[in-house]
């Protein structure tokens, strides 16, 4: 997608407070004019109003699903590109969601460029690589435990207590480099 010539309205719809300022910022310095809603209530509120072009939504919002709130979104703006992020990434999830209407699916971290190269994309990749082998288990584990760590913002003690795990085991386990596949 191309650096907007008019400002585009956005709408960003995720409960996580640190993750909207940031991906705020950047689109807005992308020449992007900024809504944002922490909830699905807000969200459908925030729609009606500002009649967004596009809107990224969390697929796990803390008391929504995203994939329940996709089709009520575009009832009330149907011409809306919808970007579906999330940290909880599946197979059928993603199949839900562009069932369900939107553009395109992208695990979190993602980044702005990220963000806007999905709103762009009109139709599959069939040049998309198709992995060898699945990852490996280490691999799997290693990304949970970096999602579980994100999620508590940085705080080992907690990550720890969310996995089940003693905080010395997961200190060891974060110190080793990622796991390649």
């Amino acid at each position: 997608m191309q650096e907007p010539t008019t400002a585009e309205r956005l709408l960003i719809i995720d409960d996580d407070e640190m993750f909207c300022h940031v991906l705020d910022r950047a689109m807005r310095r992308r020449g992007f004019e900024v809504v944002v809603a922490h909830d699905a209530e807000q969200a459908l509120a925030m729609a009606h109003q500002q009649r967004p072009a596009l809107a990224t939504l969390d697929l796990k919002l803390e008391h929504d699903s995203g994939l329940k709130l996709l089709p009520e979104l575009l009832e009330v703006v149907p011409e809306c590109r919808v970007v579906v992020l999330t940290g909880y990434s599946s197979i059928a999830t993603a199949v839900e969601a562009i069932k369900l209407g939107a553009v395109n699916y992208l695990c979190k971290p993602a980044d702005a460029d990220e963000v806007l190269a999905a709103f762009g994309r009109e139709s599959g990749d069939p040049e998309t690589e198709v992995a060898e082998q699945p990852p490996s288990i280490n691999r799997l584990a290693w990304e949970h435990i970096q999602k579980v760590l994100q999620e508590h913002d940085g705080n080992i003690s907690a990550t720890a207590r969310a996995l089940g795990m003693h905080r010395r085991t997961l200190q060891r386990k974060l110190q080793k480099r990622p796991v390649r596949r």
